[in-house]
């Protein structure tokens, strides 16, 4: 005990020291007023909404998904000629209308990225304000497998096919937060912010792979699927506008008379907003932020 004692003793001292005998830093020893930041973030994005890239039929849409791909004419053919060309499916399979799901996939979203730009005010108190803009890529994946026997069971055969789905998506988030500030020591800061975003989502693509070959299961044929004489359209959207709510901590080292550079986690709740399919979950970034507020060398 006494020799713990000691070494918490000596700690304290050193803390002491390193802030200048434990005098709180003073406010013209911070960065203060406007300053603009830029940060890079690993993105956690929820699972809930990665479903929408499944290829699943919907209720109302029994040609949709994996099977508008499938029970196409234009394309659907061609799959079923090259699995059979492949011996990847039986006899029992006697045409592209009868290739079969067997297992939908569950679909995750991978790590990510998340790239912000951005401006704040601090005020001498230790409060301030931010205003960011926010980019992230997310990517979706999973597998499904296709019937190979139709049921049958054959000898010789695997029962499955396997293949591999994927889906891709921008979100841009705006968000406005509050922001507190307090000096740990002349260098190091311990920040929070708390703020409220709107999330615009986008969908890119969504795509299945049949024995190494990529298909595009977007509806670009207005619910219907793609056979000849068909006219395609141009995709339109199935992404939308949503909002939510987030929190961030941070650990700063002031540069004075500069800025700073600060480490941070942010974790929120995010309404994220797909064409009929719209869902609450929790996203979350672990990043760096790069600020200044020196504009002296626009002067």
């Amino acid at each position: 005990m006494k020799h713990t004692a000691a070494i918490l003793t000596a700690l304290l001292l050193a803390v002491s020291a390193n802030a200048d005998d434990g005098k709180p830093p003073s406010s013209t020893q911070r960065n203060t007023g406007l300053a603009v930041f830029a940060e890079a973030n690993a993105y956690w994005a929820s699972d809930v909404t990665a479903n929408f890239y499944s290829g699943t039929p919907t209720a109302t849409d029994n040609t949709g998904g994996i099977y508008r791909i499938l029970h196409s004419n234009t394309y659907g053919r061609q799959i079923w000629q090259d699995l059979r060309t492949n011996r990847l499916i039986t006899d029992a399979v006697g045409d592209y209308t009868m290739l079969t799901v067997a297992e939908f996939p569950q679909m995750h979203y991978r790590i990510s990225y998340q790239i912000g730009l951005g401006i704040r005010y601090d005020y001498d108190n230790g409060f301030g304000w931010l205003l960011r803009f926010d980019l992230a890529k997310l990517r979706a994946q999973g597998q499904w497998n296709l019937d190979a026997t139709n049921g049958t069971g054959q000898l010789g055969y695997n029962r499955y096919v396997p293949c591999g789905i994927t889906g891709q998506e921008d979100r841009i988030n705006i968000d406005l937060a509050v922001t507190r500030t307090v000096p740990l020591t002349r260098a190091l800061d311990l920040e929070l912010n708390i703020g409220a975003s709107l999330v615009n989502t986008k969908v890119k693509d969504n795509i299945i792979e049949v024995n190494g070959h990529p298909y595009s299961i977007l509806d670009r044929w207005d619910g219907r699927t793609p056979d000849d004489g068909v006219a395609a359209y141009e995709y339109i959207n199935q992404g939308g506008v949503g909002y939510g709510f987030f929190a961030t901590l941070l650990l700063g080292y002031q540069i004075h008379g500069i800025g700073a550079i600060k480490a941070g986690y942010t974790c929120a709740q995010t309404k994220t907003v797909l064409q009929n399919y719209t869902a609450w979950g929790w996203q979350h970034t672990l990043g760096i932020r790069i600020e200044m507020n020196n504009f002296s060398f626009l002067q």
